[in-house]
């Protein structure tokens, strides 16, 4: 990096330009996504809304949303906000201009192309896992540019401190780069089919060891990395307990690798195992509830602006279902919970209090930030369809989850349900018609929450239209990053 300030070398500039790039990627994945979602939860109360078209049943489709939803609508969400962040906190510009432009594009191949082969029915059948082995491959080339970037960045810092946000980040990038790497090692056969190399109840193990901390990191750790970021930056508070902040990302790191096992109760999994899995999914609570706690009480003195900030609203409420839903999941991996609760509609009721209430609503707040500040604007251009949006996707997730928990205890409790002679008292198809009108509720919560996400994308076309993106100098005084938000309090206090 040249001398900042003189006449023969210009200022360094922050590399804004991929961070615009995601976010407008993320809002876009984030309609799309959604908009599967939507045509699927109608599906299950209209199953001719496939056409008979194989490309569009629900068995095709699902995993499309669920990749939609995540790797692209989530992925492109943290790849925005970690780029931004870590030039933010490091006062430096992006390690490698080319790298970055790379996982960009290359991150869109990926999406696409899990876009074509999924509704073609090409699949690893795995969940969160998916896409076949080529797409694989493209994704680990990708995370590994990213992870260079990143770090990268880390390295070339030009402040001591590294910033607890960036903890976050790192954490979750390294960990999925592990995670994926052994649960997809896998045997082609074929250009678009291929089988695991881990045999029966092991490949179901190294699944759920995935797939948890796919949750535990891709949807949880890495959106702590925003909350830790532009909570206080939104509030104009430093964060609540810096102590509390390195604690949680310490216990929630050991703590969130060993629940896998919880999602394979009354399996052949061995007991002990399941044991494990139940036992540390409950101490899980503990440093989730932490972070909640120290993102909340970060507005101690800044609670008024909930009032008027929208922005705020989206974080806030992120934060509460963030700790509901893992005060939730807690409690479904007791085994007597989980005894009435699995395979039910309750699991996708607790699925989406998260995925919804949680990364999705900090992800629209987080980029209802950032999106004017990189096209050189104070505010979105509709303010109030900010606010609209908010009201919009809280109550199309409480519509969701209620009518998702009602109809899992429902359908547990008939499950389970026998006569005197022992025999069951409700065939399958009863359960199913039950569930009818709950299914009916969970698609106009659905219909409401993809409405805010198409305001969204209309209030960020007129935000970005006619804008030039801007490239701010990257500052010469090194302010602390414990305080994101440096007029907030000193560095000294």
């Amino acid at each position: 990096m040249g001398m900042t300030g003189t006449a023969s070398a210009p200022a360094e500039t922050f590399n804004y330009r991929v961070v615009r790039q995601f976010a407008i990627a993320t809002v876009f994945w984030g309609i799309v996504g959604m908009a599967v979602g939507v045509l699927i939860a109608a599906q299950l109360i209209w199953p001719q809304l496939n056409f008979d078209i194989p490309w569009l049943t629900y068995g095709r489709l699902r995993p499309l949303h669920t990749n939609g939803v995540i790797f692209a609508f989530g992925g492109c969400g943290l790849f925005a906000t970690s780029y931004y962040v870590v030039q933010r906190t490091c006062q430096a510009r992006l390690f490698s201009e080319k790298l970055a432009a790379f996982t960009f594009w290359g991150w869109q191949l990926v999406l696409v192309g899990a876009v074509i082969t999924l509704p073609m029915g090409f699949t690893s059948t795995k969940e969160y896992a998916e896409l076949e082995w080529p797409l694989d491959i493209l994704v680990v080339i990708v995370w590994v540019a990213y992870a260079i970037v990143f770090f990268g960045t880390i390295v070339k810092r030009r402040v001591k401190h590294i910033y607890v946000a960036n903890w976050f980040f790192g954490s979750y990038i390294l960990t999925i780069a592990i995670l994926y790497l052994f649960n997809n090692l896998e045997l082609p056969v074929s250009m678009w089919k291929s089988y695991s190399i881990y045999p029966g109840v092991q490949d179901a193990m190294v699944q759920w060891w995935y797939g948890h901390n796919a949750v535990g990191f891709f949807l949880t750790t890495s959106f702590l990395g925003m909350m830790y970021y532009f909570v206080p930056k939104q509030a104009g508070r430093p964060i609540y307990s810096y102590r509390l902040s390195i604690v949680h990302f310490w216990a929630l790191a050991f703590t969130y690798m060993w629940a896998g096992p919880h999602h394979l109760l009354y399996t052949s999994l061995p007991d002990w195992t399941q044991s494990l899995g139940m036992a540390f999914s409950l101490i899980l609570l503990a440093p989730s509830w932490g972070g909640m706690i120290n993102g909340i009480m970060t507005l101690s003195g800044a609670w008024h602006k909930l009032r008027t900030d929208p922005i705020l609203k989206f974080l806030v409420v992120s934060l509460s279902f963030y700790g509901m839903s893992t005060f939730e999941g807690s409690m479904m991996s007791i085994r007597t919970v989980n005894a009435l609760s699995h395979y039910t509609d309750w699991t996708i009721g607790h699925v989406h209090s998260g995925a919804l209430g949680w990364v999705a609503m900090i992800t629209f707040g987080s980029l209802y930030y950032l999106i004017p500040r990189l096209y050189g604007r104070e505010k979105m251009a509709r303010p109030e369809l900010v606010n609209l949006h908010f009201w919009l996707a809280t109550l199309g997730v409480v519509l969701y989850i209620a009518a998702m928990w009602i109809a899992g205890v429902m359908q547990g409790l008939m499950w389970r349900a026998t006569s005197e002679d022992g025999m069951l008292t409700y065939s399958f198809v009863e359960v199913v018609k039950a569930t009818y009108p709950f299914y009916a509720i969970r698609l106009l919560g659905g219909l409401f929450f993809l409405t805010g996400v198409c305001l969204m994308g209309w209030n960020t076309w007129l935000t970005v239209r006619g804008q030039t993106g801007v490239n701010p100098k990257v500052p010469l005084e090194t302010l602390d990053p414990r305080t994101p938000h440096p007029t907030a309090v000193p560095a000294s206090a």
